[in-house]
């Protein structure tokens, strides 16, 4: 006799896993259909398959069948449950079929990748976990941008869910750091854990640019710690943060969260299972009640090999958190006999407004007086808020500023590069200026001079929202199983672009306030990974931040979820995660996609009470 569920949920990553233990915890019976791999025991293959790889990006722990025999990028075609891949590399290959699982029509090319396996895409996150600010919540009253939407919330609305979302996760950060630009907390909180050190880039920054102005902000800037999910003191028995600079893509002594924890504690509830490699194919209704009936799902055994299985679940709600590109890939592809898909009839929204947080990236080297000695503790443990907020978001981006300890491993895959050029006397770097070979105690002494000076900002700047980006199915390409791949089609608005030419300035007076002479990079004019703005070409990288493609809002004509993310087509359909996201706003995604599923959950228990 198959097992009968209350809640089906598609999509094993932080929302589906934060959902399945409120309502396993709750007596209630939770299966979760995970599109790729399970929960291993341990995390043994994965460093290993992290030792091993040649590029050590983002998703090198967890794709086994990244790479062919001849070491390129696999043919999306071949795989079961494929995933896009940062390793795009050169001139037009972000538009190549056989590299890319996205079907990429640009003109610019989407850059942030995420990951189909237990756990979800925040296996690889850095652990940044800020809240969003009052502002954010109704820019258009705010700042008078009458195209943008309001969410249907508040930030006082959301507040009690941030604090509950802190202690699920483990956040490690001082309440009086945090209470900036309108936040507020309620009397006597504390964050689970107090903040994570500052490093001595953090210092060295803090000394020179607090109090100052930085761009065409009226906001002095200030340096502050950064609320993080990894461990300052033992919590949930993880270890303490031992600074390995490898956040990115994966903690080696697990003192960072991540949603496999959540999994776990949801699996012991006895209410939950989790079928891994299962892929959600199709959603079905009633065509009369409008309520959905049941899921359709093809399974696999190997990332290659063929179909296994196949069949559908019924269960009284259903849970789609997928993500900002494979949910409404699933939606648009169900009930094919309704043209616009399913969540789709009231707005026609499903797949619009596709965002990311797309990052300008500048680094400096410090005056040899004033070594900053990066390459130790995580990735980044301060940044500048201060630059969230202000009148300027009526002409332009606002951005956060992130302080990277790692050197310049992000921009030019450091220490390698410059050991490199020193090594065969090259100038890669920029740093070999002589082009001379070293080797023994004169290869030693420049690495040493050189590596301890190294630092990097990254600017995560706000995309407005746009209808003109978006997620769509190819009418052309499908995947191993004979599913359509997504098609995207992303562009960056003047509204951002300027929110570059702001970050540029600001990184240009921060160098100047430290004395430090910047290294970062022309971009070529052929690059087409670029754009022009201010009279200045812009490369930017993908922040791995997917928002937008199924948005909430209080009007079913312009949105496709309510407040509490459920459809308003479809009644006992919840769908949840980063789509439903309105606006992007400046701060990282997670904690707010944490706060909103635990929402979620609370609103679907009281439908099955």
């Amino acid at each position: 006799m198959n097992k009968v569920y209350d809640v089906v949920i598609v999509g094993a990553g932080v929302a589906g896993a934060m959902i399945a233990k409120q309502l396993g915890l709750a007596g209630k019976k939770v299966l979760i259909l995970e599109s790729g791999a399970g929960l291993p025991p341990n995390i043994n293959d994965f460093m290993q398959r992290f030792f091993n790889a040649s590029a050590k990006v983002p998703e090198s722990p967890y794709t086994p069948a990244l790479f062919n025999d001849q070491g390129a990028l696999n043919d999306p075609t071949q795989l079961n449950a494929p995933r896009p891949s940062v390793l795009m590399t050169g001139k037009g290959s972000w538009q190549d079929p056989k590299q890319s699982y996205l079907i990429q029509k640009g003109p610019l090319p989407f850059s942030s990748s995420y990951e189909r396996v237990a756990g979800g895409t925040m296996r690889h996150w850095l652990g940044t976990s800020l809240r969003f600010l009052p502002n954010d919540f109704h820019m258009k009253e705010a700042y008078g941008l009458d195209d943008w939407p309001n969410w249907p919330i508040t930030y006082d609305e959301l507040e009690p869910w941030y604090g509950q979302a802190e202690t699920e996760i483990g956040i490690s950060a001082d309440v009086e750091d945090q209470t900036y630009l309108g936040l507020t907390f309620p009397d006597g909180y504390n964050y689970p854990m107090p903040s994570i050190p500052l490093s001595m880039v953090d210092e060295a920054i803090r000394a020179a640019v607090d109090g100052q102005l930085i761009d065409d902000s009226s906001n002095p800037a200030k340096v502050t710690s950064t609320p993080a999910g990894r461990n300052s003191r033992p919590y949930q028995d993880r270890r303490v943060c031992a600074g390995n600079t490898n956040c990115i893509p994966i903690c080696p002594i697990q003192a960072k969260y991540d949603p496999s924890i959540t999994l776990n504690h949801a699996l012991n509830t006895g209410n939950v299972d989790l079928w891994p490699q299962t892929v959600a194919t199709e959603v079905l209704i009633d065509s009369e009640t409008g309520r959905v009936t049941e899921i359709k799902y093809a399974q696999y055994e190997t990332v290659d090999g063929p179909q296994t299985g196949a069949g559908s679940l019924t269960a009284k709600v259903f849970v789609i958190a997928a993500h900002a590109i494979e949910t409404p890939k699933l939606l648009l592809r169900s009930n094919k006999q309704i043209s616009e898909g399913i969540a789709n009839r009231s707005s026609g929204q499903v797949g619009l407004n596709l965002m990311d947080h797309p990052i300008y990236l500048a680094w400096a080297l410090m005056p040899e007086s004033k070594p900053v000695y990066p390459y130790r503790g995580p990735l980044s443990t301060a940044g500048i808020e201060s630059s969230r907020d202000g009148a300027f978001r009526s002409k332009r981006a606002a951005y956060r500023v992130e302080i990277g300890n790692e050197g310049w491993n992000f921009p030019i895959g450091d220490p390698d590069t410059t050991t490199i050029d020193f090594i065969n006397g090259i100038n890669s770097s920029g740093l070999n200026t002589d082009k001379k070979a070293l080797y023994g105690k004169d290869l030693v002494n420049a690495l040493n001079s050189n590596l301890i000076r190294q630092f990097r900002l990254g600017f995560l700047v706000e995309q407005s929202p746009e209808a003109s980006n978006f997620v769509t199915l190819s009418e052309k390409y499908t995947d191993h199983l004979g599913l359509q791949r997504p098609e995207i089609h992303y562009n960056l608005s003047e509204y951002t672009r300027q929110g570059f030419v702001a970050a540029q300035q600001a990184a240009e007076k921060i160098f100047s306030l430290l004395g430090a002479k910047s290294f970062t990079a022309a971009v070529a004019a052929d690059d087409s990974k670029a754009f022009e703005a201010g009279g200045t070409r812009f490369k930017f990288f993908g922040a791995g931040h997917i928002v937008g493609t199924y948005r909430m809002g209080s009007d079913p004509a312009k949105s496709v979820v309510d407040k509490f993310q459920r459809s308003w087509d479809h009644k006992n359909l919840f769908l949840v995660g980063s789509g439903v996201f309105p606006t992007v706003t400046t701060a990282n995604p997670t904690l707010t996609i944490t706060a909103l599923a635990l929402w979620a959950a609370d609103t679907i228990k009281k439908d099955l009470a």
